[in-house]
C-alpha cells in the first residue's frame, strides 16, 4: 500500500514539472536516488518511512516525496555532467576495492581520491539542489520553508562524511611531516 502511494506521488510530481523518467522501487536501504547510467528514480519505500521519522521538525509524506523527487530530477536534469563524470569514478571505484579499509585510510594518495571523489558528489548534490530549487520556483510544488529543511538535511550527510575524511587525510599530512623532520 505505502509503496503504491509513494510511487504516485513520484509520478504526481514529475507530471507537474513534465518530466518522465522511470521510477523503480528498490528495497537498497536509500531512501531515494538517480541512477543516471539506467536513467531512472529509485525509491526504497521502507527507508522513506523510517527517514520521515527522523526528519525534525516533522514533515508529511508528501512533501518528504515531493521534494525529494525534485532532488532526483535535479540530478537527471544533470545528466550529462554525471555520465562524463564516469572514467573518475570508476577509477575511485577500482583503488576502493583493491585496498583494505585501512590501506584506503592510510595512504595519503588513495585517501586524496576520496576526497576527491566527496567533493565531486557534493558538487554534484549542490547542482541537483539547485536545479530541483528552479523547478520548485517555476512549478510551486513544496513550501520554501520544507525545501529548504529537506536540502539542508540532504546536504548534510555528504557533508560530514566528507569533512571525516578530510580530517583523516590532514592527520596522515601532519604525520608525514613529522617524519619528515
Amino acid at each position: 500500500m505505502i509503496k503504491s502511494k509513494i510511487k504516485k506521488l513520484i509520478e504526481d510530481t514529475m507530471d507537474a514539472v513534465g518530466m518522465d523518467v522511470e521510477i523503480r522501487h528498490e528495497p537498497c536501504g536509500i531512501n531515494m536516488s538517480y541512477n543516471f547510467i539506467l536513467h531512472y528514480v529509485g525509491f526504497d519505500a521502507k527507508r522513506i518511512q523510517t527517514a520521515i521519522g527522523e526528519v525534525k521538525p516533522p514533515v508529511t509524506l508528501e512533501q518528504y516525496v515531493q521534494t525529494f523527487t525534485l532532488h532526483e530530477l535535479g540530478h537527471a536534469m544533470d545528466r550529462e555532467a554525471l555520465l562524463d563524470s564516469l572514467p573518475r569514478t570508476m577509477e575511485s571505484y577500482e583503488i576502493k576495492h583493491t585496498c583494505s579499509k585501512k590501506e584506503l585510510f592510510s595512504n595519503r594518495k588513495a585517501l586524496a581520491m576520496l576526497l576527491e571523489e566527496h567533493e565531486m558528489n557534493l558538487q554534484f548534490e549542490k547542482t541537483a539542489w539547485k536545479n530541483a530549487e528552479k523547478l520548485n520556483r517555476m512549478y510551486g510544488l513544496v513550501d520554501w520553508a520544507i525545501f529548504e529543511q529537506m536540502k539542508q538535511q540532504g546536504l548534510i550527510t555528504y557533508k560530514l562524511v566528507y569533512e571525516k575524511d578530510l580530517l583523516r587525510h590532514e592527520q596522515l599530512l601532519q604525520q608525514a611531516e613529522k617524519i619528515a623532520y
